[in-house]
């Protein structure tokens, strides 16, 4: 008699928990950076929207004539709001900035305020720190590009830079201590720390590799939360690709093909069914 030949047992398949705890964290992430890339987005259109419809409300027609009509205006404008709660504003979002009169009382919130509307007028505009010895922030101001010169303006002082002649001054002309106090003296309580000689300017053309368009993307990117988001769901996008790839071709984990049931299901909906 021919030997009774048995069935072959089917291996467990296995549960791999931490591969698959992993997954659902990616997918998690993954939604979490979606929305967020959706909220900031709208904000980022929304607040370019209002920074242009206000550079385009008191800016007139030359470029210096620009810049200086957006120091005049943070310095004689509109009453500011006073917050009750001060701590809650943020000094990097262009509506409470130009809007709140705590901000625009700080080197730092006010030189925030002074580059959005610049730009959104086609006056090209830097924030520059200037350190002290230990490299820490003294003050902030402002460098604008005003054709063949990058001058200084202090925003929180509401004006440009200039000796007893009335000529711009830029960052190289105010190394010079006799030509700082000319621009500085008359400004009141005008700290003499606040000096040119150590200055710090945050910009991609300084790092040592190419950046390619990344520059022209951050310089149209308000807030750096848009432009984080995006990065964060481009990451965790293609890390959801690898893990769908190592689940299907080398663990053999069975999983949820989103795109492979929506196409059953779309054509279930779509395609009539077969009456016998």
């Amino acid at each position: 008699m021919p030997a009774r030949v048995g069935k072959k047992k089917a291996r467990p398949v296995k549960s791999h928990k931490s591969f698959r705890s992993v997954g659902w964290t990616s997918n998690f992430l993954l939604v979490a950076s979606l929305v967020a890339t959706i909220d900031s987005g709208v904000w980022e259109i929304s607040v370019r929207r209002y920074v242009r419809g206000f550079s385009d409300a008191i800016i007139p027609a030359s470029t210096r004539q620009k810049a200086e009509a957006i120091l005049a205006w943070m310095l004689d404008g509109p009453p500011r709001f006073e917050s009750a709660r001060p701590a809650l504003l943020s000094a990097r979002d262009p509506e409470d900035t130009l809007n709140h009169r705590e901000l625009l009382e700080v080197c730092g919130s006010a030189t925030n305020a002074f580059p959005n509307p610049s730009r959104s007028a086609g006056v090209p505009a830097r924030r520059l720190l200037l350190l002290a010895p230990d490299r820490t922030t003294r003050h902030v101001v402002a460098k604008v590009n005003l054709g063949a010169r990058w001058v200084g303006a202090d925003a929180t002082y509401r004006t440009f830079l200039k000796d007893e002649t009335g000529n711009l001054l830029t960052k190289q002309d105010l190394q010079d201590p006799q030509i700082l106090r000319e621009a500085t003296g008359s400004r009141p309580n005008y700290s003499a720390e606040y000096t040119y000689q150590r200055t710090a300017l945050v910009r991609l053309a300084a790092l040592p590799f190419r950046a390619g368009g990344l520059r022209t993307l951050l310089d149209r990117v308000t807030f750096a939360a848009f432009f984080f988001s995006v990065a964060a769901l481009v990451f965790f996008l293609v890390v959801r690709l690898v893990l769908g790839w190592i689940a299907d071709n080398r663990l053999r984990v069975p999983r949820f093909h989103l795109r492979a049931n929506l196409s059953r299901a779309t054509a279930a909906f779509f395609t009539s069914p077969e009456i016998k």
